[in-house]
C-alpha cells in the first residue's frame, strides 16, 4: 500500500512549514567523496550508497525533503570533467536513490536545478544552450516522480526565469521552488533589486521564492525582511552556515580572521557559525513568517537539527541534542572524579579563563 504524503503546495496553502536540508556538495567534499572547484556529483554514480546515507541523516535531522543530488550535474559540467557520457545515469541514479528514500522515510522528493555557470545573457547559443540543459533535466526529474522541483543558487534574474520557463513547459504541472544567490550588492547581476526580481519570479509562477547559498545568516536576514515586504507568497531562505558580516556579505569573499587569506573555497571552517547562530536565524525567519526553511552549504545534519527544533518540530535526532549537565567539564556532577579530585581537574581545565 502506497502512503499519500502530502505535498508542496497543500502544506503552504494550510499554513504549515516545509524545512528542506540542502547542502550536499559542501558535506560530501567535507566527507572526502568530491572534489572542491568543479563541485561535480560524480560521487552519485561512483558512491551512491554515500549520497543514500547523506539523505537519510537529513531526514533523521529533520527534513520534509530529499533533494535528489544533481545539482551540476548538466551537460555544461560533466563535459568539463570528461564525463558527459553518464550524463543520464546519473540523473536517474540520483533521483532513484532521492526517490527511494522519500518513499521509505513519508517526505517530499524534490529534482534539482541549477544554475549553468555558462549562461550568458547577451550570447544567444549560450541562452539556447541553457534551455536544453534545463529541459533534459526537468524531463528526466519528471520520470524519476519527482513531487516539485528546486531550482537554485541563480545570481541572474533572466536565468531563474529560464529555469522556471522550462519547468512549467515541461515540469507535468509540478510545483517550483525558485531560490537565487545574493552575493555583495543587494541585486541580481543583471541589475534587479533581489525584492523585485523574486516578486517578479512569484508573478510568472513559481511556488515559492526566495535565497539560498551566498550569505551567510547575518546577512541573509536583513535582504529577507525586504523580500518578505515585496512578495505576497511564501518565501524561502536557505544561507550557508559562515559568519559573513556587512563588511563580508557573502562567504566567497570571507576571510581568514587570522592570516587575513580568502578562505573560500577550501579554508572556511574557522568562520562556520556556532549552532546557536543558525538555532537563532530560524527563531527570527519563523518570525518574519519564512515558510520554506533549510540551509546550504556548509550544512550538517546537527546545524539542520537546529532548524528544526526552532520551528517546533522534534525530529527522531532531538534526542540527542547535547545535555551539557552530563557533561565532566561543564556538568553539575562529574562521573568519574569527585570531590576535591574533581575540582581540581576543572581548575586544570579552566585555568586560562578563570
Amino acid at each position: 500500500m502506497t502512503t499519500v504524503v502530502k505535498g508542496l503546495v497543500e502544506r503552504l496553502r494550510d499554513g504549515e512549514n516545509v524545512i528542506c536540508a540542502e547542502g550536499y556538495l559542501w558535506e560530501l567534499e567535507r566527507r572526502g567523496f568530491l572534489r572542491s572547484g568543479p563541485f561535480t556529483p560524480e560521487v552519485v554514480i561512483d558512491h551512491p550508497q554515500v549520497v543514500r546515507h547523506l539523505h537519510e541523516e537529513f531526514v533523521h535531522a529533520g527534513s520534509d525533503v530529499v533533494e535528489a543530488f544533481t545539482y551540476f550535474g548538466h551537460r555544461a559540467k560533466l563535459r568539463m570533467i570528461g564525463r558527459e557520457d553518464e550524463l543520464e545515469t546519473l540523473n536517474y541514479t540520483a533521483l532513484k536513490i532521492a526517490r527511494d528514500v522519500a518513499d521509505r522515510t513519508g517526505t517530499l522528493m524534490a529534482g534539482n536545478l541549477s544554475h549553468t555557470t555558462t549562461y550568458d545573457p547577451g550570447n544567444p547559443e549560450s541562452i539556447e544552450e541553457s534551455k536544453s540543459i534545463f529541459k533534459e533535466q526537468v524531463e528526466w526529474a519528471v520520470k524519476g516522480r519527482a513531487d516539485y522541483f528546486i531550482a537554485e543558487t541563480f545570481n541572474s534574474c533572466s536565468e531563474a526565469s529560464l529555469a522556471l520557463e522550462a519547468i512549467r513547459k515541461y515540469g507535468k504541472g509540478l510545483p517550483a521552488v525558485i531560490t537565487m544567490a545574493a552575493y555583495v550588492p543587494d541585486r541580481t547581476t543583471d541589475d534587479v533589486p533581489f525584492p523585485q526580481a523574486l516578486r517578479r519570479l512569484e508573478e510568472e509562477g513559481a511556488a515559492v521564492v526566495g535565497l539560498n547559498c551566498a550569505r551567510g545568516p547575518a546577512t541573509m536576514l536583513p535582504l529577507l525582511r525586504q523580500i518578505r515586504q515585496s512578495c505576497k507568497g511564501p518565501i524561502a531562505a536557505l544561507p550557508v552556515t559562515f559568519r559573513t558580516t556587512p563588511q563580508q556579505k557573502c562567504f566567497q569573499c570571507l576571510t581568514d580572521p587570522v592570516t587575513g587569506a580568502k578562505a573560500y573555497p577550501a579554508e572556511l571552517a574557522p568562520l562556520q557559525c556556532t549552532r546557536a547562530e543558525i538555532h537563532q536565524f530560524a527563531t527570527e525567519a519563523r518570525e518574519l513568517g519564512v515558510q520554506y526553511i533549510g540551509l546550504c552549504c556548509g550544512s550538517a545534519s546537527y546545524y539542520l537539527r537546529e532548524v528544526a527544533i526552532a520551528y517546533g518540530r522534534n525530529p527522531p535526532a532531538a534526542k540527542f541534542k547535547p545535555d551539557l549537565s552530563m557533561s565532566i567539564a561543564t556538568g553539575d556532577v562529574m562521573l568519574f572524579e569527585r570531590g576535591d579530585r574533581a575540582r581540581k581537574v576543572r581548575s586544570f581545565m579552566f585555568a586560562d579563563i578563570q
